[in-house]
C-alpha cells in the first residue's frame, strides 16, 4: 500500500525556510511508530533534513542530481515510476513523506492519508501540501495525540487513474 503521511497546519502549510516550522514530540513518536519497519520516499530536500537515513526504514530519496553517499537502507531513485516498480515488490509499505513536489508526483497513487493536524497557523509559510490532496478520499478514523494534535486516516473512494 502507497501511504502519504504528513502533518499540516490550519491553512495546509508543512514548511518554512526548508524546515518543519514545529516540532511536536508527539507527533515525531507517532511518525516513528507509524512508518518503522516500512520504507519511506522522500525528496532531496527533505533528505537533507535528515541527519541520517530514518533507523530500521528503507530511506528510498527520490533525486535526479543526488549526490548522497552509499549509506545502509538507503536508495536513491531518479523518478517516480522507479519508486512504484520498487513499491510492487516491496513487502512493506511505502509511505511518502514529502515534501511537497513528492507529494504532488505521488498523489495519483496514493491509496490511503494519515493527515496530523497541528493546531496552529504559521506566519511566513512557505511549503503548502498539494490543494485537494483529498479529494477522492474519505476519512476512516481519527485519534488525538499530547499536544492536541489531531491524527485522521482517509482511504481512497474512487479507483485511481
Amino acid at each position: 500500500m502507497i501511504i502519504g503521511i504528513v502533518a499540516v497546519d490550519k491553512n495546509g502549510a508543512i514548511g518554512k525556510g526548508g524546515k518543519l516550522p514545529w516540532h511536536y514530540s508527539a507527533d515525531m513518536k507517532f511518525f516513528k511508530q507509524t512508518t518503522i519497519g516500512n520504507a519511506c520516499v522522500m525528496g532531496y530536500k527533505t533528505w537533507l533534513t535528515l541527519k541520517n537515513p530514518l533507523p530500521n526504514r528503507l530511506n528510498i530519496v527520490l533525486s535526479r542530481q543526488a549526490e548522497i553517499a552509499p549509506q545502509d537502507s538507503l536508495v536513491v531513485m531518479r523518478d517516480v515510476e522507479s519508486v512504484l516498480a520498487m513499491a510492487k515488490v516491496l513487502t512493506t509499505d511505502l509511505f511518502v513523506i514529502g515534501g511537497a513536489s513528492v507529494y504532488e508526483s505521488f498523489l495519483p497513487y496514493i491509496d490511503k492519508w494519515i493527515v496530523t493536524e497541528v493546531p496552529l497557523t504559521v506566519v511566513g509559510a512557505d511549503t503548502f501540501v498539494p490543494e485537494n490532496y483529498l479529494e477522492g478520499f474519505k476519512a476512516s478514523e481519527s485519534q488525538t495525540l499530547d499536544d492536541g494534535l489531531m491524527v485522521t486516516s482517509y482511504d481512497r473512494t474512487r479507483s485511481k487513474g
